[in-house]
């Protein structure tokens, strides 16, 4: 018997049943004695146009019932490695953004007390500032690979300085995010000027538009982002609508022209080895996923964050 918990396997309880956690994991109140823990954050009032997303954690955990403890493709075995569990919800109020942002960060000061590593699941982007704020207090200003369709970096939505459309404006203004260690990949679609991008290179941000990965790997730009953030602290923060809305079409703000699934594993697969230390999967809308594909999408690619993770061991 291994020490470390288990994901109930498919030929135990049928993968219709069984606990509706992440991967069917054991649940636990606090990130006590834990290496990682899954974390949902079920919140759309962030959200500028299609909602929905407050049902995404409830969806991710249910499609990822599919997903077994082995990775075929990297042999990484998380479950063999790490203790890892499922610790709930994170309990926003649904009704007062801001005060929703402070116990977020509360939240995840309890988490990271812990030395515990959080993979976060979705909810609209606006909570991973609070998470970076958190993140920022115990390791200082942290590198970000960010996948997204859109840059996040507007000044204000309807005059107000926190949605998920401001998020890493705020997050660059507040000295979160490690300097000349950020990564943005996939932008795309319309905009309202050019600066909608070009604030981000003013920074200092690599960005990488979609129109960039037409036709091929991402695999050389993974080995030039491993050189670029080094040893310093790296949080993955993916949008789902990163992901072309032909493999994702569950989300609230759709962009065609985007990334392939298989360019989603890639830049996930590729961040092995950083100095990972927490990640979110953001922005997947139940009503809009009437396949269950998007969410499915969105608990691959959480589970992939799991085996890229710092002491995953590889199996023969």
């Amino acid at each position: 018997m291994s020490d470390f918990n288990q994901p109930l396997g498919g030929n135990s309880v049928p993968r219709f049943g069984g606990p509706a956690t992440m991967m069917r994991l054991p649940s636990q109140e606090s990130a006590e004695g834990l290496d990682v823990a899954f974390i949902g954050i079920p919140m759309d009032i962030g959200t500028s146009n299609r909602p929905g997303t407050r049902m995404g954690p409830r969806q991710i955990r249910d499609e990822s019932r599919m997903l077994r403890p082995y990775n075929m493709a990297t042999r990484a075995a998380p479950f063999e490695s790490l203790q890892v569990a499922d610790i709930g919800d994170v309990p926003i109020n649904t009704f007062h953004l801001p005060k929703s942002v402070d116990i977020i960060t509360a939240f995840f000061d309890d988490v990271l007390s812990h030395d515990c590593v959080p993979l976060t699941l979705g909810g609209d982007h606006t909570m991973t500032l609070p998470i970076l704020r958190a993140m920022a207090k115990k390791h200082g200003p942290v590198g970000l690979i960010h996948i997204d369709a859109h840059a996040d970096v507007n000044e204000h939505m309807f005059g107000e300085e926190i949605a998920h459309g401001t998020t890493f404006r705020r997050a660059q203004e507040e000295g979160l995010l490690a300097k000349e260690k950020v990564v943005q990949i996939g932008l795309r679609g319309t905009g309202y000027a050019a600066e909608d991008f070009d604030w981000c290179r003013d920074q200092g941000f690599r960005v990488v538009q979609a129109e960039a990965c037409w036709y091929q790997s991402l695999a050389p730009l993974m080995e030039e982002v491993r050189a670029q953030m080094g040893d310093t602290p790296v949080y993955i923060s993916f949008d789902i609508d990163g992901l072309d809305p032909s493999v994702a079409p569950g989300t609230g703000t759709v962009e065609m022209g985007g990334l392939t699934s298989h360019q989603g594993l890639e830049i996930v697969r590729g961040a092995a080895g950083l100095n990972i230390v927490g990640g979110d999967l953001v922005e997947v809308s139940p009503p809009y996923d009437t396949s269950g594909n998007t969410a499915l999408m969105g608990a691959t690619l959480l589970y992939e964050m799991l085996c890229v993770l710092p002491g995953v061991k590889k199996g023969e």
